[in-house]
C-alpha cells in the first residue's frame, strides 16, 4: 500500500503546492523523489519566486540575458547580476527570498567636490568606472533609488561600497540618513533635505564590514518599501572629520538590499 500522500497528485498541483513555499523550500522538496524534482523544477513554481517584473528587468540589461529554465534565471541572479541600461546601475535577486537588489555605481551618485575625484577602472568593480578621491578632505555622497523598482513589502538597508587602502575605520566619524523625498522637488541639496517626507535612518560612528566580492561596506541606514510605494528614497554620507583617515577612498557605488 502507497503510502505516500501525493502520489496520487498531478504533478501541476505538487508544483502549485511548490510555488507557495519558498525557494529554499522548494530546493530541498526537489530531493524528496523523482516526481517532487520535476515538479519543483517547473517554470511554473520559479516564475512564482522571480520579481513580478522581472521581464521588464531583463529587457533593460545592458546585454543579452540568456537561461534555459526559470530556475536557471532565479539562480543566475543570486549568483551574479545583470547591468542595466548604461551599466551603471546593477540588480540581483536575495538568495534567500528571491527579493531585488539594486546597486547603483559611482556614476549614478552626487559626489560633492567633483574636482577632488577621479574616474578609473578598478578589476574588482561591476562597473567600468569607480571614484578615486584624489585630495582627502571633506566628502558627500549621495544617491536616489525609487521605491517601486526595489520589492514592496520588505525591510531594506542601504550600503556604501568602497576601497580604503589604509583601515577599515577611515569612514567611522562620517554620518549617514536615509530620506524619502518629494520627488516634485527641486533637484538640489537646501530643496531636498527641505522636501523631506520623513527621516527614517540616521546614523554614526560605523563600522565597514568586508564584503565577499572583495569590497567593503558600510551600513548607511535602513527603511521599508511598502507595497505600491512611488516614492524616492535618498542615501547619503558626510564625513568632515579625519581627513587623512580617507586616504586611497575609493567608491563603487551604494547597494540597497533587503536586510
Amino acid at each position: 500500500m502507497n503510502m505516500d500522500p501525493f502520489a496520487r497528485l498531478p504533478e501541476e498541483c505538487i508544483s502549485t503546492i511548490l510555488s507557495l513555499t519558498s525557494p529554499m523550500d522548494a530546493t530541498r522538496f526537489s530531493i524528496v523523489s523523482h516526481r517532487f524534482k520535476s515538479a519543483s523544477d517547473s517554470d511554473n513554481v520559479w516564475e512564482r519566486f522571480l520579481p513580478p517584473d522581472y521581464q521588464q528587468i531583463i529587457s533593460t540589461s545592458a546585454s543579452p540575458v540568456s537561461y534555459a529554465t526559470k530556475k536557471d534565471l532565479y539562480f543566475t541572479l543570486c549568483h551574479s547580476y545583470i547591468l542595466l541600461h548604461e551599466g551603471n546601475t546593477s540588480v540581483s535577486l536575495d538568495k534567500r527570498n528571491g527579493k531585488k537588489c539594486y546597486m547603483l555605481g559611482a556614476r549614478e551618485l552626487l559626489l560633492s567636490w567633483g574636482g577632488c575625484w577621479s574616474w578609473t577602472s578598478h578589476p574588482q568593480s561591476r562597473f567600468s568606472e569607480v571614484a578615486k578621491l584624489k585630495c582627502p578632505g571633506w566628502i558627500h555622497v549621495r544617491g536616489k533609488m525609487k521605491t517601486h523598482m526595489l520589492s514592496s513589502n520588505t525591510a531594506y538597508a542601504a550600503y556604501l561600497v568602497f576601497h580604503l587602502a589604509e583601515r577599515l575605520n577611515g569612514l567611522q566619524s562620517s554620518r549617514t540618513v536615509i530620506r524619502f523625498v518629494d520627488p516634485h522637488m527641486e533637484n538640489s541639496m537646501i530643496k531636498t533635505v527641505e522636501g523631506t517626507e520623513k527621516l527614517e535612518s540616521e546614523g554614526t560612528g560605523k563600522i565597514a564590514q568586508m564584503r565577499g566580492d572583495g569590497w567593503m561596506e558600510i551600513e548607511m541606514g535602513n527603511f521599508y518599501s511598502r507595497e505600491e510605494d512611488n516614492r524616492e528614497v535618498e542615501a547619503w554620507l558626510i564625513d568632515i572629520n579625519n581627513p587623512g583617515g580617507k586616504s586611497g577612498l575609493i567608491i563603487e557605488g551604494i547597494e540597497f538590499r533587503p536586510v
